[in-house]
């Protein structure tokens, strides 16, 4: 389990970095058909909110690099690693974010305009969330190259983008657009992380390298996953039951220790065929 905590600043990175996406293409899609100005007005203030977590994450993921210049480095590769590729479409996605919301804030972006660039940076988003999950495939790291890993990033950008869209927008009160289908999607989200994690549960015993097994990696994995769902059906119920702006803030900060409990026993399963980190 050192290995998981270890990673602490990837672990930051991905799940804000995965939540900030997904709740940009929620907000993508509410903005397509919302016609009433203080209704958008609203959408474009709290959307500082997106672009603030993924300035945390990118934070977080330089902190995990030691210094600034090593991600500029990094650049030297794309096209040819996964990594580079990585720095390079979350840099994109995070200027073109940026860039709108200024433009938008400042009552000067076009809607037909707004509508193209968002949807442009919504493609980026998901070309970036591909990426990431890309990074993590290595064929030395049989606990990482699998459907698993893809499963675990994709749903954390359905659960964090999910709850965190819901609980910026649910307040608009002049929203014309209705949410009432995303607690159904975020329990469904949920339903689909407890079968992964049991799944993956049951198969680390049949994971193992020349000296050690993947099970022995995270001898916690049983009482995390647990704690993770729990928390995971905790928001489903506030999210079904509540629309108070605290409560949803709680399950924004509930959802967002739930995936990082996930990552943390993620980056836990580092372990090469020749041998393991951990324990």
């Amino acid at each position: 389990m050192n290995t998981g905590l270890y990673e602490l600043p990837l672990v930051f990175f991905t799940v804000l970095a995965q939540s900030a996406v997904g709740a940009w293409l929620v907000f993508t899609f509410v903005l397509l058909n919302e016609k009433n100005t203080k209704s958008r007005t609203y959408i474009h203030k709290v959307m500082l909110v997106i672009l603030a977590l993924l300035g945390i994450g990118f934070i977080a993921s330089i902190m995990h690099l030691g210094l600034p210049i090593r991600a500029f480095n990094s650049l030297n590769r794309v096209g040819s690693s996964m990594m580079s590729n990585e720095i390079a479409a979350g840099a994109i996605f995070f200027a073109l974010a940026g860039f709108y919301w200024l433009i938008a804030i400042l009552g000067k972006m076009p809607v037909s305009l707004g509508n193209v660039w968002r949807i442009v940076t919504a493609l980026i988003g998901i070309l970036f969330m591909y990426v990431m999950n890309q990074v993590y495939h290595i064929t030395s790291i049989p606990t990482w190259n699998n459907a698993l890993t893809s499963w675990s990033f994709y749903l954390t950008v359905v659960l964090g983008g999910l709850t965190l869209s819901y609980a910026l927008l649910i307040p608009n009160k002049q929203r014309e657009y209705q949410l009432q289908h995303l607690p159904s999607l975020f329990a469904i989200g949920v339903s689909l992380v407890a079968i992964v994690a049991i799944y993956q549960g049951f198969n680390l015993h049949n994971i193992h390298s020349a000296i050690q097994n993947a099970a022995d990696l995270v001898p916690n994995y049983a009482i995390m996953t647990v704690t993770r769902l729990c928390l995971l059906s905790i928001v489903a119920f506030l999210l079904f039951r509540v629309k108070n702006i605290g409560l949803l803030g709680i399950s924004v900060l509930l959802t967002l220790v739930a995936e990082g409990i996930g990552r943390v026993l993620f980056y836990g399963l580092h372990m090469t065929y020749g041998m393991a980190i951990g324990g």
